[in-house]
């Protein structure tokens, strides 16, 4: 849990990650199909925004390998760049159009080089990218990824080719993601896609597309090889993991499907991680996102049941105060959502609970600030990602609502949730100083490379010193000191 998360600006637009083939290697090498013949073409891919995003270049990057193309970590050195966009904040938006003017060279020095707006982005902004930025070959939104090597085909004849066409019904379910920034150890599932939640500031409805769930049989299997292959981690994914639901029989679609039992054939997020969790005991399952609205009691009891299901809940409440969680169309309100933590602390009483918070949403008060800072104060956070609000053309907000809270105004009241944040992450972490958990290392500190790092089950951030320990494997370590974001110990020996 980096120093860096607190900062508003980071927080969903983390720096672009790129393919790492220091530490893909073979894993690259063996991804690329032995029965597709290269066509001696290279990929660059860049990333940003959330966790979905990161996942999808995985299924974007197995498309390419399938399509004869190989990777490479050096944008210079490719002959088709693709940057997966995220639409969340208008901040990042800008830093992308930066970063899509820097690879105006590479055009220029590479004769038949194509370049590609993926993801969120594209499908809202298609028109101004072609018109504006000259040097976009190809768009594609979330939904179009199998189209990209006939999208390619066309722009190399020298059009622009363009599909950012949602889908009701792709998942990628049977495509095998190329592992492109992974330590080998922790790796995400993308589980569902879409939303149908229309929170009003959000734009994911509109960009992502309606909600359906994947296979749960293709989840498991791909859970099953991951071990296989070494992981000891697997992160599932969804906008909002708790509305899963699969079924084989087409008849249960819509409402029907939601009302269906477990019993009946239909299996809901909860029946999801017991068989993910049975897939190996010491493969430890996460998941993230949760909403407040769906999140039940029988996740919970099922969290608390298997050990190697994390006791970790990333549980958005955006804001503390009911008339604005209403304005927002969180369909929950202040009291609900305490329920809500009420019950993680009752059925999961070790779990940590993380959240997402906006200062200065439309109209917001003083007060209703308040409310906020008072919510902070009864659930502590042990993570928080905390933003100023930003409108988005095209959402219920931009429509209905006037963005007039001064910007002065919501940076200062932002401030002042940062604040108590770090107070309460700081003394969450010193009820850990004594106590032993177990870690899961995943590799070597960025500050000292005679030190290793990993997460206990709480997702908090754990360093110790390396010894003759290895990444990827299982260690008890005593915590003897923290910081806010960070705990540090020694290892204990059985």
């Amino acid at each position: 849990m980096s120093e860096e998360l607190y900062n508003n600006e980071v927080a969903f637009e983390l720096q672009p990650k790129v393919i790492d083939e220091s530490r893909q290697g073979e894993a690259l090498a063996s991804a690329h199909p032995k029965n597709v013949k290269s066509n001696g073409k290279k990929f660059y891919i860049e990333s940003y925004g959330c966790q979905m995003n990161f996942a999808d270049s995985e299924v974007v990057a197995s498309i390419l390998n399938s399509a004869g193309f190989h990777a490479t970590t050096e944008f210079i050195d490719a002959d088709l760049i693709l940057i997966n966009t995220c639409a969340i904040r208008e901040n990042a938006e800008q830093r992308i159009r930066h970063r899509l003017q820097h690879f105006r060279g590479v055009k220029k020095r590479k004769k038949g080089a194509l370049i590609g707006v993926l993801g969120c982005m594209a499908e809202r902004l298609k028109e101004q990218f072609l018109e504006q930025e000259k040097i976009v070959d190809i768009v594609a939104g979330p939904d179009a990824y199998r189209a990209l090597p006939g999208l390619i085909e066309e722009a190399g004849s020298g059009q622009k080719a363009v599909n950012v066409l949602l889908s009701r019904e792709e998942t990628y379910a049977e495509i095998s993601p190329v592992r492109l920034n992974s330590n080998g150890i922790t790796a995400f599932i993308s589980i569902m896609r879409g939303c149908d939640n229309m929170c009003a500031f959000c734009v994911v409805p509109f960009t992502r597309g309606r909600e359906r769930s994947r296979d749960w049989k293709s989840i498991v299997a791909e859970a099953k090889d991951l071990y296989e292959q070494g992981y000891r981690e697997v992160t599932l994914l969804g906008q909002n993991v708790d509305s899963y639901r699969y079924s084989d029989d087409p008849t249960l679609i819509g409402k029907k499907l939601l009302e269906a039992k477990y019993h009946e054939g239909v299996v809901n997020f909860a029946g999801l991680m017991e068989k993910v969790a049975l897939v190996a005991p010491d493969l430890r399952v996460r998941f993230s996102t949760s909403h407040p609205k769906d999140m039940t009691d029988d996740v919970l009891h099922m969290m608390a049941r298997y050990p190697n299901i994390c006791k970790y809940v990333h549980l958005p409440v955006q804001s503390g105060n009911s008339r604005i969680l209403e304005m927002m169309n969180r369909t929950y309100d202040r009291q609900w959502y305490i329920q809500r933590i009420e019950a993680i602390k009752r059925i999961v009483p070790d779990a940590a609970i993380s959240t997402d918070i906006i200062s200065g949403f439309c109209s917001e008060t003083e007060e209703e600030h308040q409310d906020t800072l008072s919510m902070m104060e009864y659930v502590k956070y042990s993570m928080a990602y905390m933003f100023v609000y930003s409108e988005r053309p095209g959402t219920v907000a931009a429509k209905k609502y006037k963005d007039d809270v001064p910007e002065e105004v919501k940076k200062r009241r932002l401030q002042e949730i940062v604040d108590i944040h770090r107070i309460h992450a700081l003394e969450l972490n010193k009820e850990d100083v004594g106590k032993i958990f177990e870690v899961l290392i995943e590799g070597v500190s960025a500050r000292n490379n005679m030190e290793l790092y990993g997460r206990n089950t709480q997702n908090k951030v754990i360093v110790f010193p390396k010894g003759d320990l290895k990444p990827g494997t299982y260690v008890n370590v005593l915590v003897t000191s923290c910081t806010s974001g960070t705990l540090i110990g020694t290892v204990v020996k059985d």
